[in-house]
């Protein structure tokens, strides 16, 4: 990436945190890319927050609730998992050995509006995950029995959803697609024993990738989308 267009990217984010600071409303810039990729949350505080730093290298504690979300967002929006279970609505009920912990996963696959052609996306899932307390946001996927598919450090699909395609730019935002979603509920999770890391993917096997939930939503959503846009940028500079 460019040095200019690097320092660009850091002053909307700035300007985006200083105006949430003084109460300010933070306006979407002009024609703001959009992309189809998987958004990684954390529940805190009863609210799904953007996870800013990657799940390759995020640790969480016993007791957290990852998830997971795919669908079309730009710099101005963010979507979140559509069903909010809480920690004890998952995890109740698991127990888990010395030296081991407990976290909650959210699966939301999103809408047909959010998929490339407009197909039907699999159910939403949620488990209870029991895993060794090392575990990375990653190990918890593979550990709650999910199938991942790398590139370049990016969760590009998980069990094969999209079939294709990884953080794909989006030209045009469909009306159906920019549309509010809608609270789903998710069937009550199973809970899954614990597994060994291990990751299948087309482009790397190693369990590194983008993706803890920090500050206001709003802004950490803004900071992310913004962070990946480069990172699509980069890596298109690169392959040229």
């Amino acid at each position: 990436m460019k040095p200019v267009h690097q320092a660009r990217l850091l002053r909307v984010a700035v300007i985006a945190i200083l105006l949430t600071l003084a109460g300010g409303a933070v306006a979407a810039p002009a024609q703001a890319a959009a992309y189809r990729y998987w958004g990684y949350f954390h529940l805190t505080k009863g609210a799904w927050a953007f996870a800013s730093t990657g799940p390759g290298q995020i640790v969480p504690a016993d007791g957290a609730v990852d998830g997971w979300r795919f669908a079309v967002a730009d710099e101005s929006s963010v979507r979140t998992p559509r069903a909010t279970p809480t920690f004890a609505a998952l995890c109740s009920g698991t127990a888990v050995k010395a030296g081991g912990k407990r976290v909650g996963l959210v699966l939301d696959f999103g809408r047909p509006a959010d998929s490339a052609d407009g197909a039907t996306p699999p159910v939403a899932q949620a488990v209870c995950v029991t895993a060794p307390l090392k575990a990375t946001g990653n190990d918890i996927l593979v550990a709650g029995g999910a199938t991942l598919r790398l590139e370049k450090a990016l969760n590009c699909a998980i069990d094969g959803w999209p079939a294709t395609g990884c953080g794909d730019a989006v030209a045009h935002v469909s009306a159906a697609a920019a549309s509010a979603d809608t609270v789903i509920t998710i069937a009550a999770p199973k809970a899954k024993a614990a597994a060994s890391p291990a990751t299948s993917s087309s482009g790397s096997s190693s369990t590194s990738s983008t993706g803890l939930a920090l500050g206001v939503a709003g802004v950490i959503a803004l900071i992310a989308v913004l962070g990946f846009a480069a990172w699509r940028r980069s890596r298109d500079a690169t392959d040229d």
